[in-house]
């Protein structure tokens, strides 16, 4: 995903999205964009005194011009010069690093965690340009917090700013929970080897505590798109490698995002009582970071006979969840449950976003507030000392069932007849897109955007992957 910064549909469709509520700023929208999808380009533009362009690189067809500073998203060079004198200022959120741009080629300064030596500093600055420097602030969770704590500026029609919204903030979760001390986010998205390994092919020399550059993420929908698309896209890695990266990340969220426990279950006076019991494995909320990401509990009771005798949850296959209110209608949205009794009741763990008018809403520049968010919190976070960008919203506020590390969820279903022993199966199931978040592309014509929307319509089905499971019988 990091390499592919600059090839994501989603990403080219939702700045066209900006970009079309708000034409007045587009300058300054694929300005910001930019920063962090296309830094090589974006870093060049401003040394140049310009602008970060988006559009002008990914042209009509979406394809990105290949070999070009836009195209590689994210590249190694770009991570590895970063210094480190703002780190954990709110002035390096954003995008807001910084990067050497005065010296000249060859002289220029790029940081990794290990001391060269002379004669390899020499054949490095040689070969690359770059004169390789020690430093272990690589190593921080302050490096990632630069591009990962996104603050958007809601505007109204007239183009003034209105809000400020923390659009996403997986750093500042971090920083408010217990992993705070112990993790790092390198430590999880970056695994270190246990063994001494090689850093490069010339004269390699065998090095500690190597952080493997896999960048473990959730994100393997898009992941899938991109190999399934890969012509039009312009997509350079090969279909095994993205395969890999697709298998290995399903695997990650299914072993280190979450746990769930069925509590309790039992029959009596014609109710079905379960309690279900979620934990948060991850070092920020569940889900984090974009706010088109959703988990949620699908919950199904079946009798002897296979008959379902309650179902709360289900995914559709056009990406929707049944009886999700704002799936139905975008201008609702299912609010957060201590006690689920109905199957049009979901317990979806989300962040809804509310424009100045308070209508909800999934444009990033109309968000001014966070009407819901009752994202599964670390251990160690406290709710009610957290700071207003990364709060918990809505009912979840009030639930002391919702705390650090998890929640618990409470089923009461009505049975109408005697059922024998009952089945009761529950997943915990996580979309990075949610459906009301492409469908409300729909109403933009524009390549990129119906682009998008036409491969969520034809991915929809698979675009869900399962976190947890638990089950358990009743007589």
């Amino acid at each position: 995903m990091m390499a592919n910064a600059a090839r994501d549909p989603y990403w080219h469709a939702a700045v066209r999205r900006e970009v079309m509520d708000h034409p007045a700023a587009q300058a300054a929208i694929e300005d910001k964009c930019s920063t962090c999808h296309m830094p090589m380009h974006r870093f060049t533009a401003a040394q140049r005194g310009g602008k970060g362009q988006v559009f002008a690189n990914i042209g009509t067809a979406l394809v990105v011009a290949p070999y070009s500073l836009a195209s590689d998203g994210v590249s190694c060079t770009v991570c590895h010069q970063i210094r480190s004198e703002n780190f954990g200022d709110p002035m390096s959120f954003t995008g807001g690093f910084e990067i050497e741009t005065t010296a000249p080629p060859g002289q220029r300064t790029i940081y990794g965690p290990h001391a060269v030596d002379a004669g390899r500093r020499r054949i490095m600055q040689s070969a690359g340009q770059f004169v390789p420097t020690e430093s272990s602030h690589l190593l921080e969770s302050e490096m990632c917090a630069t591009c990962h704590t996104l603050y958007t500026h809601a505007l109204d029609e007239a183009g003034n700013e209105v809000g400020e919204l923390a659009e996403q903030a997986p750093y500042l979760e971090w920083l408010h929970s217990a992993y705070r001390a112990t993790n790092s986010c390198q430590s999880c998205h970056m695994p270190e080897l246990a063994e001494e390994t090689a850093i490069s092919s010339v004269l390699g020399q065998p090095r500690p505590r190597f952080s493997q550059h896999v960048f473990r993420g959730g994100n393997a929908f898009m992941l899938g798109l991109l190999n399934k698309y890969r012509g039009e896209l312009g997509v350079q890695a090969l279909p095994q490698e993205f395969e890999l990266t697709i298998r290995r990340t399903r695997e990650y969220l299914a072993t280190s995002a979450a746990r769930l426990s069925i509590e309790s279950a039992q029959a009596s006076g014609g109710t079905l009582a379960v309690d279900i019991a979620i934990s948060n494995l991850a070092g920020h909320k569940l889900p984090t970071a974009y706010p088109s990401r959703r988990a949620w509990l699908h919950v199904k009771v079946t009798d002897d006979d296979g008959r379902v005798v309650f179902e709360s949850g289900a995914l559709r296959t056009d990406g929707s969840i049944a009886g999700n209110d704002n799936d139905a209608d975008g201008s609702r949205y299912e609010p957060h449950y201590e006690v689920v009794e109905q199957p049009g009741q979901v317990q979806i763990y989300e962040s809804v976003m509310v424009d100045s008018r308070d209508s909800v809403t999934t444009g990033l520049l109309h968000g001014v507030r966070y009407v819901k968010d009752n994202r599964l919190v670390p251990l160690g976070f406290d709710k009610r000392t957290a700071d207003d960008d990364v709060g918990v919203y809505g009912a979840a506020a009030g639930d002391d069932d919702f705390t650090a590390g998890g929640d618990r969820v409470r089923y009461r279903v009505p049975l109408d007849r005697r059922a024998g022993r009952l089945t009761v199966e529950a997943r915990l199931l996580f979309q990075t897109i949610g459906f009301r978040w492409a469908e409300n592309l729909a109403a933009y014509d524009s390549p990129e955007t119906n682009r998008f929307v036409s491969y969520y319509r034809d991915n929809a089905a698979s675009s869900a992957v399962e976190l947890a499971t638990a089950a358990a019988t009743v007589d």
